[in-house]
């Protein structure tokens, strides 16, 4: 790959909300948009993302204990919003659903990490 076909990398160590990023170029017609193909190259970067309903903390004993049916008591209450992380880190607020019998979360606020 030449230097004329590099495609710039964001600064992600930005200070502000705002990201620097390659400007978009304009189609003649009208107004550009951006479609989920303009992300493919990022399809399969693996991230973790986990929804934290509740902690409880208990003797190892007690843990070796838990079987099918066990109900453990967490410190959230019926309602409470859910933590929701990527990679370790929080960014956002959400509430479980049910969609289809199956559990779900849904994001009811975006957290804005500042950036150090």
């Amino acid at each position: 790959m030449s230097e004329d076909d590099k495609i710039p990398l964001p600064n992600l160590e930005a200070d502000g909300a705002v990201i620097d990023a390659p400007p978009l170029t304009a189609e003649p017609d009208g107004p550009t948009t951006r479609v989920a193909s303009d992300l493919e190259a990022v399809f399969d970067v693996p991230v973790k993302v986990s929804a934290v309903l509740g902690r409880a903390r208990m003797d190892i004993g007690d843990l070796l204990k838990i079987g099918p049916g066990t109900v453990l008591e967490l410190d959230r209450k019926v309602g409470e919003a859910i933590d929701i992380y990527v990679n370790n880190r929080l960014v956002a607020r959400g509430e479980v659903v049910l969609v289809e019998e199956k559990l779900g979360v849904t994001m009811t606020e975006i957290i804005k990490a500042e950036r150090s």
